[in-house]
């Protein structure tokens, strides 16, 4: 599969991005990456560990 990595729509503008591989979502996986480390291991979450993931974030970081 040639996997196509999309920004996400929360990066910010200082390079503190993620990118993420839409065509994995049918196989129950959600690939996470480092956009300015593109050649380094991609993490891989089901999108509930991606859900859980995400709200462990924002419980435990401070805005």
């Amino acid at each position: 599969m040639n996997t196509i990595w999309r920004k996400s729509t929360h990066s910010q503008s200082g390079g503190e991005c993620i990118e993420w591989a839409p065509a994995y979502i049918a196989l129950g996986v959600v690939p996470l990456r480092d956009s300015k480390n593109p050649g380094s291991p991609a993490l891989a979450f089901t999108p509930e560990g991606l859900a859980a993931f995400v709200q462990a974030v924002k419980h435990r970081i401070p805005r």
